[in-house]
């Protein structure tokens, strides 16, 4: 009896995680219009060693920023507040895309992408990020949509400054 009992507990469990973990959905967004080329854009965003010059958001800590490649980034969402983030560079067209992810499959992965677009009046440039598992039902990504748009600003005053 207390076996069958364990085994009803142990499924419910089960069942829950399953459900928490396929509805653990949730991106962030943030596009802006930059008056240069997609190529222009595109320099900027690679020159990770002048990211200190301008860039109050990410910090490159390890790697080259290279398809396959481990990198590892300082994420600042706002003054005080920063995190060691490891992530594999998965995917790279030039002057159209570069696409990294990360994370602990199950409980919270996200899969980022900056995506450059040619428009009337120079680059449109979108910031997206998507994030599943488990830990994503109790976690409020606002934070990070905010320092997103902050790195979007940020990269067009640079690229339009230059």
């Amino acid at each position: 009896m207390l076996q069958s009992k364990l085994l009803i507990a142990l499924g419910i469990i089960v069942l829950l995680l399953a459900v928490l973990y396929f509805l653990g959905r949730k991106s962030v967004h943030h596009e802006i219009l930059i008056d240069a080329s997609p190529e222009k854009v595109w320099t900027v965003l690679l020159d990770t060693d002048s990211y200190d010059d301008w860039n109050p958001v990410m910090k490159l800590l390890e790697g080259d920023v290279k398809e396959g490649n481990r990198v590892k980034y300082r994420f600042t969402q706002e003054a005080g507040n920063s995190s060691e983030i490891p992530s594999t560079v998965k995917k790279i067209i030039p002057h159209q895309l570069l696409n990294q992810g990360g994370g602990m499959p199950g409980v919270v992965t996200f899969d980022h992408k900056y995506i450059l677009e040619s428009a009337d009046q120079g680059t449109k440039l979108t910031i997206h990020e998507d994030y599943a598992g488990i830990y994503v039902n109790f976690w409020n990504p606002t934070p990070v949509g905010e320092a997103y748009g902050r790195l979007c600003e940020a990269i067009k005053a640079r690229v339009e400054a230059l």
